[in-house]
């Protein structure tokens, strides 16, 4: 079990990094965040040198690439744009790794290559009004009419549904004592007549942002089913854990690169005629977040070897994901801490990691849900 870079991943993440400093420089990011705009003049770039085509098989024109050399990029894509990280990985979750795993041949040939050149994003519509945490309590429904399903109900936080061409959406299609058994995932064409989607104002994430669904009847084919009719909860399931490794990749990135920014600030900023830097509580803060973010590094390495093995289990995801969100939330707040007024100001980026990163212990499952799955791997049950 090696953690170190191969010398391919170390070249796979300087040729991100020298087209990212190219593509998406930090007024960039700044514009995007304020503007609410997405980032997709580095989307298109990155697609345009392979990028996205990563993990795909080569007979889609991808390049086949391991879980570890995915998690490099996103890294590495996150330092420069957490967001643009964010909107990366939905097309490696849902317009690859999903569809290849759950699709039908006819599936894999139309999507697949058309996430690879860029002309397909992704957005996935599973959190709805009245089920958060309690995701299978989905109520928004799928009901068979011919050759076609009719769908009704609202989704909430389908975070880039308004900027993706399709959305992977689970779907109630039948009412079990197991409400896991009762639940469908569906392609869903975002352009589709009967949908109205709503960009809800958020704290952080505002590039992408995230959005409110309505279902009025909308109809979609029989073959937008991915997956088993009533067998979706498993697809979603597996598409969570999937997620929570892009996810924590892109936002131990974004902590690295908001450490990295503070640290050059602490050598430079004077006060008492020395860089605040010199003063041994700063230098603590530094040492503190230095050992959270190599320790959450590595186990963003740890998670994607051992998926690479198929020994990744639902604990091992609970501990990524609670492990790198608190982390990323606590770096963020003590980088802001000690630019200090200047952290506070809107012209230095260290207010948006501050602000991102509270989604970090919220979307995808908070932070108490991760430790009630760790509790329980553990044999202490409610």
């Amino acid at each position: 079990m090696n953690f170190g870079l191969s010398q391919e991943q170390q070249a796979l993440r300087d040729h991100v990094k020298a087209l990212l400093d190219k593509v998406c420089p930090l007024d960039y990011v700044a514009s995007c965040d304020e503007q609410g705009t997405a980032p997709r003049e580095a989307f298109n770039a990155l697609a345009e040198h392979g990028w996205l085509g990563l993990i795909a098989p080569q007979e889609y024109g991808g390049a086949n690439a391991s879980v570890t050399d995915l998690a490099v990029l996103l890294e590495e894509t996150g330092f420069h744009f957490e967001e643009l990280g964010l909107w990366l990985y939905r097309s490696y979750t849902l317009g690859c790794y999903a569809i290849l795993k759950n699709g039908t041949e006819e599936q894999k040939r139309f999507f697949v290559p058309k996430t690879v050149k860029g002309e397909f994003s992704y957005a996935f519509s599973l959190t709805e009004p009245d089920s958060g945490s309690d995701a299978a309590a989905l109520r928004t429904r799928a009901d068979p009419d011919g050759d076609d399903f009719i769908i009704n109900g609202r989704k909430q936080f389908s975070s880039g549904f308004d900027i993706s061409e399709y959305a992977i959406v689970a779907l109630r299609t039948n009412h079990t004592e197991k409400k896991q058994k009762g639940i469908s995932t569906f392609l869903v064409d975002t352009k589709l007549s009967g949908i109205e989607v709503r960009r809800i104002p958020t704290l952080g994430q505002r590039a992408i942002g995230t959005t409110e669904v309505t279902f009025t009847n909308v109809r979609v084919p029989k073959t937008a089913l991915l997956g088993e009719i009533d067998k979706g909860w498993s697809i979603c399931e597996d598409t969570l854990r999937y997620e929570r490794l892009c996810l924590s990749a892109a936002r131990i990135g974004a902590a690295r690169c908001a450490f990295e920014f503070t640290l050059e600030y602490a050598k430079n900023r004077l006060q008492f005629g020395k860089p605040i830097g010199s003063f041994q509580v700063i230098q603590h803060k530094f040492a503190d977040m230095k050992v959270s973010l190599d320790t959450a590094q590595t186990m963003v390495l740890r998670y994607a070897w051992l998926m690479e093995q198929g020994q990744a289990d639902k604990s091992d995801t609970a501990v990524l994901k609670y492990l790198v969100g608190e982390s990323y939330k606590s770096i963020s707040d003590t980088c802001l801490q000690i630019l200090g007024g200047y952290g506070y100001c809107m012209e230095y980026p260290i207010q948006r990691f501050f602000r991102d990163s509270r989604l970090a212990t919220i979307g995808g499952g908070t932070s108490e849900i991760q430790k009630n799955i760790i509790a329980a791997s553990l044999g202490l049950k409610s």
